[in-house]
């Protein structure tokens, strides 16, 4: 296994522990279970757009749990249908017989991918895979009781603005973790059916306020209600080290409705 570099701060919180982990982590049994951070020291500097704006490079953070393309048995990434914008429902194929639709308060994502080496230009034609758990905090193709599925897990590719837009669910929140949304960056749609031709590896988070006021008061949340408050940032073992250029953007929406949501993700390409 590849040992990764870890940031300074991730060096001085963890010490010791946090290389041996790296290189001694094994797969995680459940979803409650946590990762070390992998963030790397790559620099986080913002930089301006020539428009008043700024970008920065987004934290590389761990993949797992449960990206579903990590052994030779498992490829979600290869399924038929797995390109797609609204990845609420099972593709019921490749073995996958599960045809359930994914509940939960709506959420539409964009995500937004720019250049930290052009003056945060557009990225277009790259390919972006996105996974997260559901409302009961399972992810699906691992978790019991949802093995059979494939939902909230979904690939896309930029367009000329160097965005991607997901129709989703706000995760829920499982014990040890912050609310958190996966993702991973390919060169190309050609590229994104393998793993070692990754980009940028992440994780995005939403705003304190709004994740609590889905757990207080959307129907079926409960778990995650208990499971938010035991749990802070400060605590999380990936955004410990800071949230600034993870934290998604709400631009509208309630608990009721559902949210529309944004991030703008920076990489050196």
């Amino acid at each position: 296994m590849e040992i990764k570099r870890l940031s300074r701060r991730e060096l001085i919180k963890y010490g010791g522990i946090a290389l041996f982990g790296a290189a001694a982590g094994g797969v995680l049994a459940g979803c409650s279970q946590t990762n070390f951070s992998n963030a790397v020291a790559d620099g986080a500097e913002s930089v301006s757009d020539g428009n008043g704006g700024s970008c920065a490079q987004i934290p590389s953070e761990t993949a797992g749990p449960y990206p579903a393309h990590d052994d030779s048995a498992i490829n979600v990434l290869r399924l038929n249908g797995i390109v797609r914008s609204d990845i609420r429902s099972s593709l019921n194929t490749g073995g996958y017989t599960g045809s359930s639709t994914a509940t939960g308060v709506p959420l539409t994502l964009t995500l937004n991918l720019l250049d930290v080496n052009a003056s945060c230009a557009p990225l277009a034609g790259y390919a972006i895979y996105l996974w997260h758990c559901d409302i009961n905090g399972k992810y699906s193709m691992y978790s019991s009781g949802v093995t059979s599925e494939t939902y909230l897990r979904g690939v896309q590719q930029t367009d000329s603005n160097g965005s991607v837009t997901f129709q989703t669910i706000f995760p829920g929140c499982y014990d040890g973790r912050m609310t958190h949304i996966h993702f991973e960056i390919y060169p190309s749609m050609a590229e994104a059916v393998d793993d070692s031709y990754i980009v940028r590896t992440s994780q995005l988070t939403f705003p304190l306020a709004t994740s609590s006021s889905v757990y207080n008061n959307a129907s079926g949340y409960s778990a995650s209600k208990t499971n938010f408050n035991k749990i802070s940032f400060a605590t999380d073992n990936v955004f410990s080290d800071g949230t600034a250029y993870q934290m998604a953007s709400i631009q509208s929406g309630n608990y009721s409705s559902g949210f529309v949501a944004s991030l703008d993700v920076g990489i050196k390409a």
